[in-house]
């Protein structure tokens, strides 16, 4: 499955988090990451997560998309050089 993690956490929560997304996915943006997964190991980061995201302050929202065949993404401004690597919009119909 293909997946796009955001989060807003506390500063002091921030670099565990991307250190951890970082094992899984592909960085795109300040706290935006996305990328093909299997959900073994979804299930994998999430266990890691947890522990790691006070519920009272902090937010993890993770989007999972069965088909990235009704995606489409566009990126307008500075473009990561990981987004060659995701849903490209010039193959889209």
């Amino acid at each position: 499955m293909y997946i796009i993690l955001t989060y807003d956490v506390s500063q002091r929560s921030s670099s565990r988090i991307m250190k951890t997304c970082r094992k899984y996915l592909n960085h795109v943006q300040k706290s935006v990451f996305e990328g093909e997964i299997s959900e073994k190991a979804l299930n994998k980061l999430k266990n890691e997560l947890s522990p790691l995201i006070n519920t009272r302050i902090d937010a993890c929202s993770i989007y999972e998309i069965q088909n990235t065949k009704f995606v489409k993404k566009e990126m307008i401004g500075q473009v990561s050089r990981a987004d060659d690597c995701f849903i490209n919009p010039s193959k889209q119909n």
